[in-house]
């Protein structure tokens, strides 16, 4: 078995609700992934405030938002195991954008 580390970024514009959102894609990630998420950007015009979900336990509760200022979510990295949900849920309808940057660890079966 391979291993594939792949560095990635995740730009979401949610600009028409405040409905939760899968930023890492429908897949979130594959069952043979692990997810490292090194940082999490959020930037909103309005003042909301900001939950992060990991596997349905809340790990960032109500970060408040003030509008038009980009603020950093993680102060350490957060890990997504692979098959698990991960979802930022803003609190009202006001525009916001997330932008995530990762470590992709992918487990690659070689024959």
């Amino acid at each position: 078995m391979a291993t594939v580390n792949q560095y990635k970024f995740k730009g979401v514009d949610n600009s028409t609700s405040g409905s939760a959102l899968v930023p890492l894609g429908t897949g979130n990630p594959l069952i043979n992934e692990t997810i490292v998420i090194k940082s999490i950007l959020v930037t909103s015009a309005g003042t909301p405030t900001v939950t992060i979900t990991n596997n349905s336990i809340t790990a960032i509760k109500s970060a408040a938002l003030t509008a038009n200022v980009t603020t950093e979510l993680l102060t350490q990295p957060l890990i997504v195991e692979g098959g698990k949900t991960f979802i930022v849920q803003a609190s009202t309808t006001d525009s916001f954008d997330v932008a995530i940057s990762y470590l992709n660890i992918k487990k690659e079966v070689t024959t």
